[in-house]
C-alpha cells in the first residue's frame, strides 16, 4: 500500500514520533522510509544597505555550512530513532527551500505514496490545529498525509 514515505524530520519531539510511525508503519508495509530535512535559504536584512557596498558571500557561505551541519546532525539523530524502532531509513537534506517545499520536493524527487509529518515543528508560531509547515504540504499535495500529533 505505502512502499515509499516520506517524513519530514527537524530535530523536534514531535517530528522523531512522526518518524517512528512512519517506520513502524514500512514495516508492516514493506516499505521504505525516507526522512527529509530542510534548511531555509540564508539572507540578510540591513537597513541603509543601498548606500554601501559589503561583501556578504563569506558570511552566506558560513551560514549554510553551519545548516548544512545541523542537517546532517538531524538526520544522524533520525538514523539513530529509526534503527532504535527497529527500521531502516534513507536520509536527504533540501537546502535554501522553505520546508514545506523541501519537503513536497523531496516527495516527488523520491516518487513517494505517503507524506508523514508532525502537526507541528520547529518552524513559526503554528496555527490553530496544524503547524504552519503541515498546513502549506496538505494544500499543495496530491498524495495522502500522515500528520502525527
Amino acid at each position: 500500500m505505502y512502499s515509499n514515505i516520506v517524513c519530514g524530520v527537524d530535530g523536534s519531539d514531535l517530528s522523531s514520533k512522526a518518524l517512528r510511525h512512519a517506520v513502524a508503519l514500512a514495516a508492516k508495509t514493506g516499505g521504505k522510509v525516507t526522512a527529509v530535512t530542510v534548511t531555509e535559504p540564508s539572507i540578510i536584512v540591513a537597513p541603509g544597505a543601498e548606500i554601501m557596498m559589503v561583501d556578504t558571500s563569506a558570511i552566506i557561505a558560513d551560514l549554510d555550512k553551519a545548516k548544512a551541519e545541523s542537517a546532517k546532525a538531524i538526520l544522524a539523530d533520525a538514523d539513530k530513532i529509526a534503527g532504535e524502532a527497529g527500521g531502516k531509513i534513507s536520509g536527504m537534506h533540501v537546502a535554501n527551500s522553505p520546508a514545506a517545499e523541501g519537503i513536497l520536493q523531496a516527495a516527488k524527487e523520491v516518487n513517494a505514496d505517503l507524506i508523514v509529518m508532525g502537526s507541528h515543528g520547529r518552524r513559526g508560531l503554528g496555527r490553530l490545529l496544524l503547524g504552519s509547515q503541515a498546513a502549506e504540504v496538505l494544500a499543495h499535495t496530491e498524495l495522502p498525509v500522515l500528520v502525527v500529533k
